[in-house]
């Protein structure tokens, strides 16, 4: 069992994304540790990327005020280190395929592991391709952590069986954003999955009221909830700490009231 894997053991996990560097350093940091603090059991952090095929136009906005900030993949790095500073919440990051591999797999996955950071969720990744990288972050004890959509059908199987750290389940087809309908087959698509693995399941993309958030938890492991959060920076920018702070809470309260197991 990973490291990330054993959270889910004993409770449902909140697992909240937060993209780094927006609107800027310093407020990233405390939005991390706000989420920490407050109930968060794993914190995602979004490497801004120039083209997140996955994302909703609220990330994708993010991620524009990051480059605005003048963010790199250094930048990310030393955000994680002021965040280590502070709290040793689990982090896994958002990214995409090509800051891994034009950084340097091994030297990216080696500062991953310097850092505490225990996986990477990787949407544009292909099963077929996860050869080139998952050697390597093994070596170094770091997750690949796959997706498993509505329409991955007879590659469930394949895709569950070499799973490390959780499967992120995506809610629905299309993009991140909130939404008020999801797939309606997500509890049997759970029940598919465990069919073939141990590795814990958190259900993402849309969810953003704590209803949605029990919901989801009573059908999976955890709950991974994005946009609702990114959305907060937006807003309130340098003050979103104070509000990611109520909001975090309000999630957690949610999410603990779902069953145990699944």
């Amino acid at each position: 069992m990973s490291n990330l894997s054993a959270i889910f053991k004993d409770h449902k996990a909140f697992i909240p994304f937060v993209v780094a560097d927006d609107p800027d350093f310093d407020t990233t940091v405390k939005n991390v540790v706000a989420l920490a603090k407050n109930g968060a059991d794993i914190v995602e952090l979004g490497i801004p990327f120039s083209d997140p095929v996955a994302d909703g136009p609220v990330i994708q906005s993010a991620d524009l005020r990051a480059f605005k900030a003048d963010v790199h993949t250094e930048t990310v790095f030393d955000i994680v280190a002021a965040v280590r500073k502070e709290t040793d919440v689990p982090l896994v990051f958002l990214t995409y395929l090509n800051i891994v591999f034009k950084y340097g797999y091994d030297a990216f996955l080696k500062r991953c592991d310097e850092l505490n950071v225990s996986g990477l969720v990787i949407p544009d990744l292909p099963y077929e391709n996860r050869g080139e990288i998952v050697p390597i972050a093994d070596k170094y004890g770091i997750d690949i952590i796959p997706l498993i959509t509505p329409t991955s059908g007879h590659r469930i199987k394949m895709i569950a069986e070499a799973a490390t750290g959780f499967i992120y389940v995506v809610s629905s087809m299309g993009i991140t954003g909130e939404r008020n309908e999801f797939f309606n087959g997500l509890k049997d698509l759970v029940t598919e999955i465990k069919k073939y693995t141990d590795v814990p399941t958190a259900i993402g993309f849309g969810v953003h009221t704590p209803q949605q958030a029990q919901q989801m938890a009573s059908i999976a492991d955890g709950v991974i909830i994005g946009s609702a959060i990114v959305d907060i920076v937006a807003k309130k920018k340098q003050a979103a700490p104070a509000a990611i702070e109520t909001y975090t809470k309000q999630i957690r309260e949610a999410v603990d009231q779902s069953p145990a197991k699944v």
